[in-house]
């Protein structure tokens, strides 16, 4: 056992674990306006500058409920380039509506041109993007999650694709299915050809008390991926909301198997690629070993991201855990072997959703960026909403370089409303420290995408300065 886990449990219950409660900023003052303690190895204070690059009043589109992004250079000129889902909710109406959005690059990381991709039924509450080269030209493809019961692929044009028409399929195997949760582009045979791998959790609510058995599927694509005959399905397994199968070579054996979860379940589990050019997979499931003074716990692998966290060579899972915890799953030396649970920190009582594994600080160790999912109304700030209530937080915990010692949470902003999801890691500014991408929901009109700057100063100040004179109400800790 690596930690000090008799300690954890009771500082959890007192909401006093070192660096991870409510201390760092006076009472009644919101976390935006605190002074920063983060510090980059060179003293410097760290502090976030946010930036909008897409939204309702940037792109004149009425986006909202964003998810998914990816980054990639489409166009190939140079710069790197943002795909973006928003399923365009606010709350569910049983309408099959929503945006893919295009933010194309340039030399100025605050200058972006917008496009829309898909819009209405064909991006019916878009949920999840995935990108590579499909048809061999070079040029990067998508494939885009759709809750409203589809996957839906777009062919790259090339060196135009800023003003020319993607052409697009939605495939009949993955069509009228349900809801589409998560999709991946992975080539598990290394012909250089990706397949795609996707959860389908059966509606968009996915009720954690729902019991039908749904699909975890790959497909393959055989020929011509804009004709629908190319397309194949292979189940991997059938579980109760099946929530993820996020690609990654986990047995770093040179080629990529799938984690999966099941929300319903709680349950982890994966897919071993056994090598073989036919492509075929071994499921194998994942015991916790959970210490027993840390009390129960529920993981439903709604997010994954991966480390290796104790320098043995083994990847290891950080997941959240109970909605609040950070936690990181050692990977054993045998598959049949529990995998230990270690406790990381928490966003109490806001939750830990979006989890990127980056080195923010710039001390050789990787820290963890978190964002969190308001619970109010999304298209108001509510006036029963109150700092006890989960809320839409941006922080990040700060690797302290020892496995036993705690990782000192850093908060950055807290909003009324706000669904902050997973982040891209760039330098985006080119000045040497890594900035943030990613997408904001629950809180139209300001949904859409950002990216936070990181800035350093030789003293401590402001956290966080925000885009908007105008935005959702800034709020304390409890």
């Amino acid at each position: 056992m690596r930690a000090n886990w008799l300690s954890i449990p009771l500082f959890l219950a007192l909401g006093a674990v070192p660096g991870c409660g409510p201390a760092d900023e006076p009472a009644g003052q919101t976390v935006g306006e605190s002074l920063s303690q983060a510090q980059a190895p060179d003293g410097q204070f760290i502090s976030w500058r946010e930036h909008i690059i897409d939204d309702l009043e940037m792109g004149g589109v009425p986006i909202s409920g964003s998810d998914g992004l990816e980054v990639m250079d489409l166009d190939l000129d140079g710069h790197e380039d943002i795909v973006s889902v928003h399923e365009s909710d606010t709350q569910y109406d049983g309408v099959a509506d929503g945006h893919i959005r295009l933010a194309f690059g340039s030399e100025d990381p605050k200058s972006w041109t917008l496009a829309t991709l898909a819009e209405g039924p064909e991006a019916g509450a878009a949920e999840d993007v995935s990108i590579a080269d499909v048809n061999g030209d070079g040029y990067p493809d998508i494939i885009a999650a759709c809750e409203f019961e589809h996957l839906i692929y777009f062919q790259n044009p090339g060196k135009d694709a800023r003003s020319k028409h993607w052409e697009r399929l939605i495939p009949s195997v993955a069509s009228g299915r349900g809801s589409f949760i998560r999709v991946f582009f992975a080539d598990f045979n290394g012909d250089g050809r990706p397949e795609v791998v996707a959860p389908n959790k059966g509606s968009q609510r996915g009720d954690r008390n729902e019991t039908t058995l749904r699909p975890i599927s790959w497909y393959g694509i055989s020929g011509d991926p804009l004709d629908d005959t190319s397309w194949t399905e292979h189940e991997l397994a059938r579980v109760a909301v099946p929530i993820n199968s996020r690609p990654v070579d986990l047995d770093s054996d040179g080629d990529l198997d799938v984690l999966a979860s099941s929300r319903a379940e709680a349950r982890l589990f994966w897919f071993e690629n056994v090598g073989s050019k036919e492509i075929e997979f071994r499921e194998h499931p994942i015991e916790i070993a959970v210490p027993e003074s840390y009390g129960p716990t529920r993981m439903t692998g709604f997010m994954f991201a991966f480390h290796d966290f104790n320098a043995d060579s083994r990847l290891d899972v950080l997941l959240s855990e109970g909605g609040s915890n950070v936690v990181w799953l050692e990977h054993p030396e045998e598959v049949t072997m529990p995998w230990q649970l270690h406790w990381l920190g928490t966003m109490e009582p806001d939750s830990a959703t979006g989890l990127t594994v980056t080195d923010i600080d710039g001390d050789g160790h990787q820290d963890v960026f978190c964002g969190s999912y308001s619970q109010g109304p999304r298209d108001e700030d509510g006036i029963d909403v109150t700092v006890d209530r989960p809320l839409g937080r941006l922080a990040w915990f700060q690797n302290p370089g020892a496995l036993d010692a705690f990782w000192k949470r850093h908060d950055i902003s807290r909003r009324k409303r706000g669904m902050f999801d997973m982040t891209v890691p760039r330098d985006l500014d080119a000045d040497g420290d890594i900035d943030l991408i990613g997408t904001r929901g629950n809180s139209l009109p300001y949904d859409g995408v950002y990216w936070l700057e990181q800035v350093r100063t030789p003293d401590a100040v402001q956290a966080f300065s925000r885009a908007r004179e105008t935005d959702s109400q800034e709020m304390p800790l409890p």
